[in-house]
């Protein structure tokens, strides 16, 4: 796992990329914003009720600080795999900490309690990860596509939905090189090769032939297939066996 401090502050960048400087538009129910922050959490992190000029002139630092504070570390995104936390993070920030912790752990098929516990770090961690990054970014565009502001700020949120998905899953393919892409043959495709298995039939006849067996009578096509049925349906068998497994480790 990269260092804490370095995921945070890509993060955060990301984020504050994202959002810009100060913002008051009519139809955000946040009201005034600077580099993200609404008045209310402004208030919430000082503890007392701020003007709209307080929001104003927040300072980047005390926004930086209140990211952390409010968000990374409410969706404990340190323990989590980088390009996950990274993709919880931001849904945090556009959304609230329990509603994208929930909709995460309905991706990872655990009790969406909306915190994140030792379970959903658990299922966090053994999760095909570009894959559950997907699955939360379907899950989120889902979310605000049923908003009654997304007429006016989906098309922005989508653009910036599907930037974090690209660097969530670029963070996640660099943590993890060989999750998902394999470096070594694809022994179940070789083994389903009717090429393959047809000059294997071939060798073999060869071989046979020069110790003196006649190979003639071999039926090499319907030996070829019938080896080819049998690690199909044996693949399948294992497949599904490995999935059941993987399903109850992950609800457990």
């Amino acid at each position: 796992m990269a260092n804490a401090s370095t995921s945070f502050e890509r993060a955060v960048a990301l984020v504050l990329r994202h959002e810009g400087g100060f913002s008051r538009h009519p139809r955000d129910p946040g009201g005034a914003t600077h580099y993200g922050i609404t008045r209310e959490t402004l208030s919430r992190a000082r503890g007392y009720p701020v003007s709209i000029d307080e929001v104003r002139h927040l300072a980047k630092e005390e926004a930086v600080a209140i990211y952390r504070r409010f968000y990374w570390e409410a969706v404990r995104a340190d323990e989590l795999p980088q390009g996950l936390g990274l993709a919880l993070f931001d849904f945090a920030v556009n959304s609230g900490p329990p509603r994208a912790v929930k909709l995460l752990q309905i991706v990872l098929g655990v009790e969406p309690d909306g915190l994140i516990g030792p379970v959903t770090l658990e299922a966090a961690r053994n999760v095909d990860q570009v894959e559950a990054i997907r699955a939360l970014t379907r899950e989120r565009l889902g979310f605000l596509s049923r908003l009654d502001t997304w007429p006016v700020f989906g098309a922005g949120w989508r653009r910036r939905v599907l930037d974090v998905e690209r660097e969530a899953i670029r963070l996640a393919s660099s943590s993890h090189p060989l999750q998902g892409v394999s470096t070594m043959p694809d022994t179940k495709t070789i083994l389903a090769s009717r090429t393959v298995w047809a000059n294997l039939i071939g060798l073999a006849a060869v071989i046979l032939g020069l110790f003196g067996f006649d190979a003639s009578a071999l039926d090499g096509g319907a030996f070829q297939e019938a080896l080819v049925q049998f690690i199909a349906a044996a693949s399948f068998i294992a497949s599904t066996i490995f999935r059941i497994l993987a399903t109850r480790k992950i609800g457990g």
